[in-house]
């Protein structure tokens, strides 16, 4: 366990479970001194949580993470120290929610075409806001007695292979990008977000980079040499190997290293708040990330 994490979604992300209130209750409950919400496209948690941080005395960094593309490539950046009152986000979170209003529709037929079958009244029930993630229809679709004996399931229940985190792991064999029920949202470029993180007084940080591009250092570079200060090097998708692959990397490049759980809850049940172990980095990390925040100003 570790007292710092920086990456753990609320409800205002379209997959996160609990309401920015409860996750700071639940960080003081875990033993997290320093914690960061970073919902995905939406600062509109931090305020929530700042005061119900100061009522537990707890340290709140405020952030946001971006999803984007960078050559073809899915990447998520984390935006640490934000303002929260930012136009610029509000207007990307706008401009994805229709687009993943959109996409859901898409993404259901996929599912359904496949021989899945989907209950809609179950799938209006878990979405927000219009918006259907794939977590949201394998929650519907697991739990549904019609599927108990589909053999494209078996692997997500109770003793499957993949059936540690049923909901993401399906997400990622059938949702995710190049897989049979990806459903394309044109999210931003790296350089767009990175512009409005910078521009809202924050630091860009690269996500989990293990699950989008693990071993490609070419990309990593370019990453880097776009405008990112540093690396999520301590993720719980991170193995040892990649753990000590992004480490040597950071070094290497002269950047941030972060650690954060990205929890959200039931779509991800095996994920802790505080769980990651950075290696006893904890004051380290801090240190650095406020200081490089000090030299943005």
């Amino acid at each position: 366990m570790s007292f710092i994490d920086l990456h753990m979604h609320s409800s205002y992300s379209d997959d996160g479970e609990y309401s920015p209130k409860d996750l700071v209750k639940m960080c003081f409950e875990n033993g997290v001194k320093t914690f960061a919400i970073s919902d995905h496209n939406s600062a509109g948690a931090i305020k929530e949580a700042r005061d119900a941080a100061k009522n537990f005395g707890l340290t709140l960094i405020p952030a946001i993470e971006l999803d984007c593309f960078y050559e073809g490539v899915n990447i998520h950046v984390l935006g640490y120290f934000i303002d929260e009152e930012y136009s610029g986000f509000l207007e990307i979170e706008n401009d994805i929610l229709y687009k993943e209003q959109l996409a859901s529709k898409e993404r259901i037929e996929l599912v359904q075409e496949l021989g899945i079958y989907v209950d809609l009244d179950e799938i209006s029930k878990l979405s927000k806001n219009g918006v259907v993630t794939g977590e949201m229809i394998a929650e519907a679709s697991l739990n549904n007695e019609k599927n108990r004996n589909n053999i494209l399931l078996r692997p997500y229940f109770q003793g499957g292979e993949r059936g540690d985190n049923p909901y993401v792991n399906f997400y990622w064999d059938f949702c995710s990008k190049g897989k049979l029920c990806y459903a394309k949202v044109e999210y931003i470029s790296l350089k767009e977000a990175i512009y409005h993180i910078k521009k809202s007084g924050g630091i860009p940080i690269l996500a989990h980079p293990g699950v989008n591009i693990w071993g490609d250092e070419n990309i990593l570079s370019k990453i880097i040499n776009e405008g990112v200060c540093g690396i999520e090097v301590y993720s719980s998708y991170h193995s040892e190997e990649k753990t000590k692959f992004y480490k040597e990397k950071a070094k290497e490049l002269n950047v941030l290293m972060t650690s954060g759980s990205d929890f959200h809850g039931k779509t991800k049940p095996k994920i802790k708040i505080g769980s990651v172990y950075c290696e006893g980095n904890e004051y380290v990390i801090i240190k650095n990330i406020n200081k490089t925040a000090l030299m943005e100003i």
